[in-house]
């Protein structure tokens, strides 16, 4: 049955969603979306991904900060479908749809509830992720799962390619689910095994070299998806993004930087990290190898290069 949604998301893992509802028989009569965001050098306000789409597709576009009044517009459609939007849904809301508010979320509840299921995947070493299709009620991430589907993360799995992939999942997914709705029933989650993904923060970026050498390669790799693990050397700040951990034993303190066969190594709380590629706050802050930094800033970046242990 072709039903009629509503569709609330913003960036470009919720536009993968919103692309595949457009090419499939459901009629998407309304878009929510965040306000534009100011972006790039000249912090111009840019429209999110999901709104550029829906325009493109002469739908429109809504962009409210507080969404209790829209309860009365969204009692004209069957559901809500809902994709890493940015805002809290209401009670008012969310009784509004006659077949209430579906959410695609990144993660394979109840594991990994909140705003960074990916990261924190990945962070923690998870063998496994994928996504749920979930009954959207009052409480954070919560609700009762229609779907879930699997995707295994390899050892050097990154948080980008995970997104892109999740959200070809998830569309796939959510489509199943619609297709089988009315019929199909959600299953409670058992909260006795929830996790949470709260929200990145800063603090969430800067490595930490008393950690092991493994724990840091999962934070350059979760973080490079959204904002990039970095480290400091003096007022210099130095983006990693993709390293290694080494099987090279290293001399010198946690965050010592050496010289070593095949590259530049960095001593950690146990083992030693391998940088690949980096971004300089120096020059132009090009994305470049490891040894072209080097190469270009040799009284910063030498042999013996101490970097802040912990974060400051």
């Amino acid at each position: 049955m072709a039903w009629n949604v509503a569709f609330a998301g913003t960036p470009a893992f919720a536009a993968t969603v919103l692309e595949r509802l457009l090419d499939s028989p459901h009629r998407v009569g309304l878009v929510y979306t965040q306000p534009d965001r100011p972006a790039g050098r000249g912090r111009k306000p840019t429209p999110s991904p999901v709104r550029r789409l829906a325009a493109a597709a002469d739908i429109e576009v809504r962009t409210p900060t507080r969404l209790p009044a829209e309860a009365s517009r969204l009692r004209e459609f069957d559901c809500l479908l809902v994709a890493a939007y940015g805002l809290l849904l209401p009670p008012p809301v969310l009784a509004a749809p006659s077949l209430g508010c579906l959410n695609v979320h990144a993660s394979l509840l109840p594991r990994w509830r909140g705003a960074a299921p990916i990261e924190r995947a990945i962070m923690a070493g998870d063998a496994e992720t994928g996504v749920s299709i979930m009954q959207i009620d009052a409480r954070l991430d919560a609700g009762p799962v229609y779907l879930r589907r699997r995707l295994p993360l390899s050892a050097d799995a990154v948080a980008g390619s995970v997104s892109v992939a999740l959200a070809k999942l998830g569309a796939d997914a959510l489509l199943d689910v619609l297709h089988r709705l009315p019929d199909i029933v959600p299953q409670p989650q058992d909260d006795r095994a929830a996790t949470y993904a709260p929200k990145l923060t800063a603090d969430d970026s800067r490595i930490d070299w008393q950690q092991t050498a493994v724990a840091i390669h999962r934070q350059v790799r979760a973080l490079g998806g959204r904002q990039a693990a970095y480290t400091t050397a003096g007022d210099a700040r130095l983006r990693i993004l993709a390293a290694q951990p080494s099987a090279t034993d290293i001399d010198g303190e946690p965050g010592t930087l050496r010289r070593v066969a095949g590259g530049w190594h960095v001593a950690c709380g146990e083992g030693a990290l391998a940088i690949r590629c980096v971004q300089l706050n120096r020059g132009k802050g090009v994305v470049q190898p490891m040894q072209s930094t080097v190469n270009g800033y040799p009284r910063l970046l030498f042999d013996g290069t101490r970097f802040a242990a912990r974060a400051a």
